[in-house]
């Protein structure tokens, strides 16, 4: 009997195919379980049809007979469907085996397992390889899937801040100031030559009056000039040599010089004498005052002017500079003096002397301001990089670079000083009195937008960096607050030292000179004091420039990193002491509080 073709194995279900996708191996062994006891039920029920068959009788023998063949030909053609559908799931299960080896990780613990303990080394793909393209039947899990991350623009950096700028800074200043060399040079050229003119051709009259100004006032501002420029040296040599007692004494000896100038020009019993003398003696009162309330400020400011003093023993050429704007204020002073002379034959002389006053004042806080911004170049340079630079270079960057800064802060400097001084008197003599108060809280407004757009700190970071007046001016205050130095940096009182000294020289020029032309020509005495004061006092300033900017470069340096190994704990220690409520200090009121409208 020829045995039957056995029919083609069903196909496997779709979750079977499933499971065998997804990598699941448990599911599809319960499944052929469940396959197996399903033919084992069915064969057990074709075995009681057989044992009810043959209780029928021998009629259906051969009925049963041929369905016993049935049966067993079936039941061969079971066994032929069961090991098809086994080597079916065999070769499906490594078909899936080879195409999941193609996605999954080597050291996937499934792959290992479906690969019966081996681990499959693949080779690294190069990096250029682009991946395999996704099927468009089988969009990929949304788990799988990733956003594609987009570039967000980077904002622009700022332009590094540079040791070495080549730009000039406040142009419009240095060509203002430039502009008004040109008409000052011009202007006293014209009269002095006016006054050599006079001499030779005017009338009688004016010949002899400019005769006498020649012979009883030229000779003592010279020597005025003269003696102002060595009692700079002396003080600026002084200080560096002995810096504790020259605070005391510079603080006493300007009381002491001013009162005494005073007292020499009231007892000359002339109008003019009298007027210029009650101001000297109302000026030392007011000094006086002023030492006794920065008594407690004194060993601070030594401490910290003795510290800013060091760097300088690193430059023996750091005061050539200041010789050389010595020397040009000299020359200028001079040729100021011989234009004023020439005046005399002019109908508005007290303005023209006017006018040559202010373009001498600014000139001369030009020539202080250079001097500060060589200094401050070489000695902030020094703290921050820890160079020892060409002090030449410094003095030509100041000269060329830096001159608009110093031309626009030398008209601005002067206005902060005077109104801190008004400020602090307002803030001691503020009562109960309402105009007292209103005053002194808009002298007190008025500093604030000043010290934020103008301050004498900034020529620190206008020599170092090369930055404009105002941008440095407002950089220098940030550092500050950064550092909650504003108290400190406000009850520093080295600038009024230099003013002070400025104020001694000035007296003592007024005492020799008003003494020599009273005994030669009385009319001329007042003149005489004042112009000899007014040199005195610019050209002491001009030698000042050298301690004054070494205590700058310290405060702002510090500032800016407090970290610097050339700095000690002189500043630390203070903020300290000022936040523990132990130091008594009486700060420069930025913004006032009156005492009868604060919280009780």
């Amino acid at each position: 009997m020829a045995t039957p073709t056995p029919a083609p194995a069903p196909p496997l279900p779709a979750t079977v195919v499933n499971s065998l996708a997804m990598g699941a191996t448990e599911p599809v062994v319960e499944r052929e379980n469940q396959e197996r006891e399903e033919l084992e039920n069915e064969k057990k029920g074709e075995e009681e049809e057989k044992e009810e068959e043959v209780e029928k009788g021998e009629e259906e023998e051969e009925e049963e007979e041929e369905e016993e063949e049935g049966d067993v030909e079936k039941g061969k053609v079971d066994a032929v469907m069961e090991e098809n559908v086994i080597e079916k799931n065999n070769e499906g299960r490594d078909h899936l085996n080879v195409s999941m080896l193609q996605r999954l990780n080597p050291t996937n613990p499934l792959r290992i397992i479906i690969n019966g303990g081996r681990r499959v080394h693949t080779p690294p793909q190069p990096h250029h390889q682009p991946p395999p393209p996704s099927q468009p039947n089988r969009p990929p899990p949304s788990h799988y899937s990733q956003p594609r991350s987009t570039p967000i623009p980077t904002p622009p950096q700022p332009s590094p801040i540079t040791l070495n700028s080549r730009k000039y800074t406040n142009k419009i200043s240095l060509f203002l100031f430039m502009l008004h060399m040109v008409v000052a040079v011009g202007l006293e050229c014209f009269l002095i030559f006016r006054g050599i003119q006079g001499l030779i051709k005017a009338p009688a009259s004016v010949k002899q009056r400019e005769k006498m100004v020649l012979e009883y006032l030229l000779p003592q501002v010279e020597a005025a000039s003269l003696l102002s420029i060595s009692l700079a040296f002396a003080w600026q040599k002084a200080v560096r040599q002995w810096p504790h007692f020259m605070i005391h004494f510079i603080l006493w000896s300007s009381f002491v010089m001013s009162l005494s100038a005073g007292i020499l020009l009231v007892c000359f019993q002339r109008p003019t004498t009298d007027a210029v003398g009650v101001c000297f003696i109302a000026f030392a009162i007011g000094n006086g005052l002023y030492a006794c309330w920065v008594s407690p400020r004194i060993k601070f400011c030594t401490k910290v002017l003795i510290k800013a003093m060091e760097p300088t023993s690193k430059f023996e050429d750091l005061n050539h500079p200041t010789y050389v704007m010595l020397g040009a204020g000299f020359i200028w002073m001079s040729m100021w003096i011989l234009a004023v002379i020439g005046t005399f034959n002019f109908p508005f002389q007290p303005l023209i002397i006017i006018v040559l006053f202010l373009s001498l004042a600014w000139t001369a806080e030009v020539l202080r301001n250079v001097a500060n911004l060589t200094v401050s170049r070489a000695i902030s340079l020094f703290y921050l990089r820890g160079m020892q630079s060409s002090t030449n270079f410094c003095f030509q960057r100041a000269l060329s670079l830096n001159l608009g800064s110093a031309c626009l802060g030398s008209l601005f400097v002067p206005t902060i000083e005077a109104l801190r001084i008004v400020a602090r008197g307002l803030n001691l003599l503020e009562g109960e009195d309402e105009f007292m108060f209103s005053c002194a809280h808009c002298c007190l407004n008025v500093m604030e937008a000043i010290f934020n757009y103008g301050n004498g700190w900034a020529f620190v970071q206008i020599a170092a960096y090369g930055k404009g007046f105002v941008r440095a001016s407002q950089d220098t205050w940030a550092l500050f607050k950064g550092q909650n130095m504003e108290i400190i940096v406000d009850s520093d009182i080295t600038s009024s030292i230099c003013f002070l000294t400025g104020v001694c020289s000035g007296s003592i020029c007024v005492v020799m000179a008003a003494a020599w032309t009273f005994k030669l020509h009385q009319t001329f005495t007042a003149t005489v004091s004042l112009v000899t004061f007014i040199i005195g006092y610019l050209m002491t300033r001009i030698a000042m420039a050298l301690p004054h900017a070494c205590v700058s470069c310290y405060y702002v340096c510090y500032a800016e990193d407090p970290q610097i190994r050339l700095f000690d704990n002189t500043i630390k220690d203070r903020l300290n002491l000022i936040e523990l409520g132990r130091d008594n200090l009486v700060p420069t009121p930025r913004v006032p509080v009156p005492r009868r409208f604060s919280a009780t």
